[in-house]
């Protein structure tokens, strides 16, 4: 969430960073609220002190009834506006913090600014790997092969969902291992097992509510079902203060990831890209406020060697303010070359939220001068399991019914080096 203090003293600068997001403000009734807020504050605070000095001096007044009697009814009087107060700063106090966490993260200064996707920035391109032109889609292979059926899921769990069999369920647990294998033992990320249900206030702390309610599954209560570890992970250090020489902290998962892709009706309905239910590796780095540009290559380049010893031809695109996620300041997308669509898909976004999600965990470490500073944290796919799958059977695909397996995962796979019918 964002500092209203900072709001306060750069208003300009808020105004014009909001304008760059794409997001319409009403900073005055921001500022109004802020302002009568802290006006409740010091109002309260008059009447505390007031109330407290009446209520010492009643006991000595104990042989003047009638003095004593008026001072107890100023206290009570008293009493009554401090309740009337605080129950009107608890209304200012909501409505400030709803606008306030609904307002996306402030863009680096270092982005391109533009409304969408036309506006990003390709800053690399892989030339090493081979980038076919035509080829039989994902699904079409999966199909044909009889090992992805998204029929049978259909009649089980509604569409948007997939069965896979034999030997590329095996390629999907091949996947995971290997990447989990990379980022422990090469990357230094210490691995975690999660819970796929999370509460109201862990989502409230990395952005996916209460803005993307509707993205999200509710299981019961306040449970919902997580679109990304991400909100595990980097709820791990929520509410703690951690001294600085712990950082930099690098976490590692796997786990399934659901989202009702609510705003994407009628895209990509058609094979594995946009599912309801999927698995992704997640990478999430808490570092000191001076670290988070260094560790964002750090943690983009942890993302593209998966790639690169997977050897699928792909680029990194630097994304503009309006095409950013919720929480970023600065993102970089891996996307890979699809032969069937003919263009390259996003696999993994890799993200700096800089101390947007620590400030509303309120997650803060402990410097050499004994300061307590919100860290920066990022997040990044390393990588989405399934668009992986689907990568590997286009780019790899020898005809309709055989796929090669990428040589660095044949020891995942047992020694097989192709799936065929």
């Amino acid at each position: 969430m964002h500092d209203i203090n900072i709001i306060r003293k750069n208003k300009s600068a808020f105004v014009k960073s909001m304008t760059d997001r794409y997001v319409k403000i009403d900073i005055d009734k921001i500022l109004d609220l802020d302002s009568e807020k802290r006006k409740l504050i010091y109002e309260l605070q008059e009447l505390q002190s007031k109330r407290n000095t009446f209520s010492k001096a009643i006991p000595n007044l104990l042989n003047n009834k009638k003095e004593m009697s008026e001072l107890i009814e100023k206290v009570n009087k008293i009493k009554t506006e401090i309740k009337v107060k605080e129950e009107n700063l608890e209304k200012k106090s909501k409505n400030l913090e709803a606008i306030l966490l609904n307002l996306p993260n402030l863009p680096s200064p270092d982005i391109p600014i533009g409304k969408n996707e036309t506006s990003n920035k390709v800053i690399f391109e892989s030339k090493t790997f081979e980038k076919k032109n035509k080829g039989y889609s994902h699904d079409e292979i999966g199909t044909n092969l009889k090992m992805m059926d998204f029929e049978t899921a259909a009649k089980i769990s509604g569409s948007r969902f997939v069965i896979l069999k034999s030997k590329l369920a095996h390629l999907e647990r091949a996947l995971c291992n290997f990447m989990i294998d990379l980022h422990v033992k090469e990357h230094g990320y210490l691995e975690i097992s999660s819970p796929h249900l999370t509460k109201n206030d862990a989502l409230m702390g990395t952005g996916q509510l209460p803005k993307f309610k509707e993205d999200l599954f509710s299981v019961s209560g306040d449970k919902w079902l997580i679109p990304t570890a991400e909100v595990t992970l980097t709820n791990l250090n929520k509410g703690e203060i951690i001294m600085e020489n712990e950082l930099p902290l690098r976490y590692v998962a796997v786990t399934n990831c659901f989202r009702s892709e609510a705003g994407a009706s009628g895209q990509d309905t058609k094979g594995m890209i946009r599912l309801h239910e999927f698995k992704k590796v997640e990478l999430v780095s808490i570092v000191t406020k001076d670290n988070s540009t260094k560790e964002l290559d750090r943690l983009t380049n942890c993302a593209k060697k998966v790639l690169e010893l997977l050897r699928i031809p792909y680029r990194i695109s630097l994304l503009s303010s309006g095409d950013m996620g919720f929480s970023a300041s600065k993102t970089f997308d891996l996307e890979v070359w699809l032969p069937s669509q003919k263009r390259y898909r996003e696999i993994s976004s890799c993200s700096n939220c800089k101390d947007f999600q620590t400030r509303r965990m309120n997650t803060k470490y402990r410097n050499n001068n004994n300061e307590k500073i919100y860290p920066h944290s990022l997040n990044g796919s390393g990588l989405a399991v399934g668009r992986t799958l689907v990568a590997i059977i286009e780019n790899y695909q020898i005809n309709k019914n055989t796929v090669k397996i990428p040589e660095v995962l044949v020891k995942y796979m047992d020694g097989i080096e192709k799936i065929e019918l």
